[in-house]
């Protein structure tokens, strides 16, 4: 592993390795009827699921705030990366700078509940030549698979926002960056406290004061709900195929439902047979 602790800093590196399979409910589908873009799932999962009840979204931020607004100086920076390096098992290492800045590595985990769209996979035919002429640029999209994680090295100047830019260009995805927000997500107590962190912020500055320990702070790359959907902030394409996977979700739920019924019926009507009049 190359040493990256010599380099100049003025700039965020980015570098990444996979930390999961890359199994997902992605597949081809060349027959598919959609106009310009395809969706494909092994799970149906539209509707955001209930928390948990042990997930506190309202974070006591305190603790977790104070540990990105440490002013440390160049002998703190130096003691505290040499702490790190000290507690961990792998060759994931912080290393500082000449100017006083460090570099690091960050784990995040993906917790995304809807599907992101990447450049379809280019083929020559007519229609994508037609398709290019006309402007019109086809995506596929497709469900990341739950436990998918990876490992950024990044620098201490590197911002949550310029986090999350970087994720989606490493996976070449084309959604909006403003559809994502990065989070803490820490363990207190038997209690799990979720912080959505603000662009500003320095992950691998809150990575550095908390140690390297992923119970105390973890990183979550999640959707960033506002409240309802803005359904406006899509495409048209996008918009069908959400209508194509909400008619296959609901498609499903009756199928169980008259399962489950017909079942019911069936074995009340063998009692009825087996039963003795009186």
């Amino acid at each position: 592993m190359t040493n990256e602790g010599s380099s100049s800093d003025k700039s965020p590196s980015f570098e990444m390795t996979w930390g999961s399979s890359t199994s997902s409910g992605y597949c081809s589908d060349e027959d598919s009827d959609s106009e310009f873009e395809q969706y494909f799932t092994a799970r149906t999962s539209f509707f955001p699921k209930t928390r948990k009840a042990n997930v506190n979204a309202n974070v006591k931020k305190d603790e977790q705030i104070e540990l990105g607004k440490q002013e440390l100086t160049t002998t703190d920076i130096q003691q505290k990366v040499k702490e790190y390096n000290a507690q961990i098992n792998s060759n994931l290492f912080m290393n500082v700078n000449k100017d006083g800045s460090y570099t690091g590595f960050i784990k995040v985990q993906f917790k995304l509940a809807r599907p992101v769209s990447v450049p379809s996979p280019k083929k020559g035919g007519p229609d994508d030549r037609g398709r290019k002429a006309s402007g019109v640029k086809r995506r596929t999209s497709f469900y990341l698979p739950k436990d998918a994680s990876k490992h950024l090295h990044i620098s201490s100047r590197t911002s949550a926002r310029e986090v999350i830019e970087a994720l989606l260009k490493k996976f070449t995805v084309v959604d909006n960056p403003g559809k994502f927000a990065l989070f803490e997500r820490s363990e207190r107590h038997d209690q799990v406290y979720i912080r959505k962190l603000s662009d500003g912020e320095r992950p691998l500055r809150l990575r550095l004061c908390s140690g390297p320990n992923e119970k105390v702070l973890s990183f979550v790359l999640k959707e960033n709900e506002t409240g309802e959907v803005n359904w406006h902030a899509f495409s048209m394409p996008e918009l069908k195929n959400f209508l194509r996977i909400l008619q296959r979700e609901e498609e499903e739920h009756v199928k169980q439902i008259v399962q489950r019924y017909a079942l019911a019926r069936t074995k009340m009507q063998e009692a009825l047979a087996g039963s003795t009049p009186g």
